[in-house]
Formats: C-alpha cells, structure tokens, sequence
C-alpha cells in the first residue's frame, strides 16, 4: 500500500489540494485510490503518532486506523493532508529552529505504516509572507510570541529540509513553491493522487477560481477549449498570461508590516528563500515540482 501526506505548509493550501480530491473521490476509489475525509485522520494519526512514542505501529494498529478513516473496503492509495500534521502555527518557529519538529513527525508517521510504501508533500512559503499568515492563525498569535527572539533571516527551508534528509535519507519528499501554485495545480492534484498528466480529473482550475476574476477564469477556460494546450508547458504559459491580466491584487500580493522589518529587509529574506529553493531542488531525494 502506498501512504501519501500532504503537509502543508501552514498557509499554503487552506485545504484546497484535499478538497479538489474529493471531488473526485468515486473516481479515485474505483482506481483504488482513497482520499478520506480530513476530520477523520486529523486527531486520530498526531494521536497514535504519539503514543507509539517512535515505535513502529503493529498491524493491530495499522487496521484499526484504516478502518477509522476509510470508506473504501481496498486500497492501494490513501492520502492524508493536514498542515497541522506537522505542528500547530505557533510552534512553527521556536529556539530549536524553523519547522524544528519537522523530521521526528515525518518519521512518526512513516512508522503509523512501516512497511507500506510512503510520499510526504510539501509547500513552501517566502517566510517573509508566511510569518504575518502564522500570526493570523495562532490562537492568541502576535509577533513576539511566533518569532520567539528569532531573527528574521533564520527561518531557512534549507535547514529545515536539509535536517529532515539526515533524520530521514530515504524519505520519499516532494516539494513545491507555494507561490508557484496557480501555474502547477493540475500536476500537485495528479502527483497526491499517483496519476499520470493523462488521467482526468475535476478541480484543475479550482484555486485559479480563487486568484482571478470571473470573468477573466471564464476567457481562460474559453480559450483552452478553443486552442487545446498541447503540452504542460504551453498551458502554464497561457496560465500566466491570463493571470497577469486578470489576477485579484489582494489575492496576489500580501503586504508584510512587522515591527522592525523594513523594505530592504523583506527583499533580503525573499533573496535568501530563492537560493535555499534552489539548493533544496538540488538535494538527492527531493523531487522539486516547477513551473
């Protein structure tokens, strides 16, 4: 059996990747794929995760939560997505580093099904644009408290990828810019679902629906029937095209105020979060999905 997470990150998906799921969910189980509904698994895995204590999960265990979140009677696909799997929005940075708790819950759920088959998935964010969405979603969330006394141009994804990879050398990782997103959806949904770019699936403009303007999503569509895109590659160009025509602004740039965090600063770390994308797509074992 193979066992998908999708983990986020915090403030990269808002559920959206699962749900676009789950609108094909007949059409994935007849394939043998199953996509449970999130409220089944989102206690119940941190839950068992943490009661094994590092222990690999016994096939009493396994059972017990297949048979908790799945509908299907077979599988040989389950996706799980919660970006809560790996911590809560206010431990994301803390004095042991950014997304600290990352490698040891990769491996806690890695053992909830030792012997199948495991894929992690991961969005990252411009920590610049990610620390405002933290202290959005954090109960009680303000800067001090999300920061932690850490500076700015600490919160690294190299670092946070790079201790994962030596916690864990043969994770299976793929990887993606958040930012990058609207032109690559259609790939993340048929990457979590193990699908080919061939198979067909409902929700390839799901998130677009979100960033552009009715009337322009309603062109784009009109001109992809018209002139069918003959390749990944020609569909993101249109893509792009269309969105910088009919993008929403506030859907598309976040404004970044935080006590003592000028321009300079904020292009600093924006600078720092392409070389450490850069270095990540470079690492053995990481499949790094771009536009």
């Amino acid at each position: 059996m193979q066992i998908v997470y999708h983990l986020g990150a915090h403030a990269t998906d808002d559920d959206r990747l699962i749900r676009s799921l789950l609108k094909n969910r007949g059409t994935l189980e007849a394939a043998g794929i199953s996509v449970p509904a999130p409220r089944l698994y989102r206690q119940v895995l941190p839950r068992v995760a943490k009661t094994l204590k590092g222990a690999r999960a016994g096939e009493d265990t396994q059972h017990v939560i297949l048979d908790a979140v799945m509908e299907a009677d077979e599988a040989h696909r389950v996706i799980f997505s919660h970006d809560g799997l790996i911590c809560f929005p206010a431990n994301v940075v803390s004095q042991r580093g950014f997304y600290a708790m990352m490698p040891q819950r990769i491996a806690a759920y890695s053992n909830l099904f030792p012997d199948s088959e495991k894929e992690f998935f991961l969005a990252l964010r411009n920590p610049a644009t990610l620390v405002p969405a933290l202290i959005e979603r954090a109960a009680g969330g303000t800067y001090d408290k999300i920061m932690a006394d850490t500076s700015p141009m600490d919160l690294r994804w190299v670092s946070a990828i790079r201790r994962v990879l030596m916690h864990m050398p043969d994770v299976k990782l793929t990887v993606w810019c958040n930012e990058d997103t609207p032109l690559i959806w259609p790939e993340l949904l048929r990457a979590l679902a193990g699908l080919s770019a061939e198979d067909a699936l409902e929700g390839d403009f799901d998130l677009l629906a979100t960033i552009m303007t009715e009337d322009g999503l309603t062109r784009l569509k009109a001109y992809l029937d018209a002139h069918p895109p003959t390749t990944v590659a020609q569909r993101r160009r249109v893509t792009t095209s269309f969105l910088e025509k009919f993008a929403k602004p506030d859907e598309i740039e976040v404004a970044v105020d935080l006590p003592g965090w000028t321009s300079e600063l904020v292009e600093e770390i924006g600078e720092a979060y392409d070389r450490d994308c850069d270095e990540i797509a470079a690492m053995p074992g990481v499949t790094f999905i771009t536009p």
